[in-house]
């Protein structure tokens, strides 16, 4: 079965697996679906994954218990695209959270766009 909105799959994955508490999850892979994954990792967000076979396997990060990503939020849409300037990425829950942004440059989180001076799609925010 094809998604239409693969990004928005990837986010629902990984809510998905934190409320029932999994250690890893796996879905189909894409380019796409590994930058965001690497982003998460360098930013604390999960602990690790890997791409194998045309599978990426995520392993999710908790925290006492509690997992340490308390929300995802897909920004722009297939069907309504957000484009930001350099100067206008969002902050996301006043600094505690990253966006995640489609550039010229690749796919950048929001602060290293910001330093860069890049703008672009602005794909999700998670905190």
């Amino acid at each position: 079965m094809s998604v239409t909105d693969p990004i928005s799959d990837l986010l629902t994955r990984i809510r998905n697996a934190h409320r029932a508490l999994h250690a890893d999850l796996a879905l189909p892979a894409s380019k796409l679906k590994a930058s965001i994954a690497a982003i998460l990792k360098d930013e604390g967000y999960i602990a690790d994954f890997a791409v194998n076979d045309a599978v990426l396997s995520i392993n999710l990060k908790y925290q006492s218990g509690k997992p340490l990503i308390s929300g995802l939020k897909r920004v722009s849409k297939p069907g309504r695209r957000i484009y930001v300037g350099a100067e206008a990425i969002p902050k996301v829950q006043n600094g505690l959270g990253i966006s995640i942004l489609s550039t010229s440059r690749g796919i950048l989180e929001g602060g290293k766009a910001r330093e860069l001076n890049v703008g672009g799609e602005l794909l999700c925010e998670i905190w």
